[in-house]
């Protein structure tokens, strides 16, 4: 693995249903030769939307003291960042307009969860197709609000209904959304631990990648960590992938302004 990498997308026991101290991701992003990680755990929503799934709002700052803390701890050794996972749905943007000021993140990255049961009582019509289209409908509002630094996991949607996935159905939509998304200069995010989902591959597919080279989109690798030992989990296959799609660089975040690092033979 390079090690100028950084894995952009992990969390901490506050979600619920992840398991570890930071200080044990940190000793793994060591172990796999990492330069650095970013901790994204999903942020907290008042009204208790999803609460199953995410820190209470009044633990925002234990979170940010977590990670201040393994990042004090590991000062000359590896660069443990601030970042947050903030879901979008329409709606969201007053409440991430609030929060997203309150600490000093390196990264934020917006996410569109359509296994969460509040979002399909929202959205799912009973229409596998058309909750398809809302889903990346709503990864261009996402994009457009500014709000976000990247959009991860791009294609989850496909893991919902996986018998009813048909990408050829969906291309055509997609790549208009992808059009608008690059309009806007955000990121997107290839998450390696869609290989354990129900469609057994990378967020996004090869297909959606290459489009989001076609289009210069950056990308951010990301483990999706919830365990410590999947840090860098794929990354190697990952780097293979970008270099099959089209990318000669991979992106990390720090205080929200973007820095390219070249992927290397």
């Amino acid at each position: 693995m390079q090690n100028d990498f950084y894995d952009s997308h992990m969390h901490t026991e506050l979600c619920k249903h992840a398991k570890g101290e930071p200080e044990e991701y940190a000793e793994a992003a060591i172990d796999r030769g990492l330069a650095g990680i970013t901790f994204t755990c999903h942020n907290p929503i008042p009204g208790g939307y999803s609460a199953d799934a995410r820190m209470r709002p009044e633990q925002f700052d234990d979170y940010v003291a977590l990670i201040g803390r393994a990042r004090d701890a590991y000062k000359g050794r590896l660069d443990v960042r601030l970042g947050l996972e903030s879901d979008y749905f329409p709606g969201a943007e007053p409440w991430l307009e609030q929060l997203h000021p309150r600490a000093e993140f390196h990264y934020i990255l917006g996410s569109v969860h359509p296994q969460i049961k509040a979002y399909q009582a929202r959205y799912f019509t009973g229409d596998v197709l058309a909750f398809q289209e809302t889903y990346f409908n709503h990864l261009v509002m996402a994009a457009e609000t500014g709000l976000f630094d990247a959009l991860s996991h791009p294609d989850l949607v496909k893991n919902e209904h996986p018998q009813q996935w048909r990408l050829p159905r969906l291309m055509d939509h997609i790549k208009r959304s992808l059009d608008r998304i690059a309009a806007t200069g955000i990121a997107m995010e290839l998450n390696t631990s869609g290989v354990n989902k129900a469609l057994p591959q990378m967020n996004p597919g090869p297909e959606i990648l290459a489009e989001m080279a076609r289009r210069k989109i950056p990308v951010v690798l990301g483990s999706d960590s919830h365990v410590p030992h999947r840090v860098g989990d794929g990354f190697e296959t990952a780097t293979k992938l970008l270099k099959e799609a089209g990318f000669t660089h991979v992106s990390v975040f720090d205080n929200r302004k973007r820095r390219e690092i070249p992927i290397r033979d």
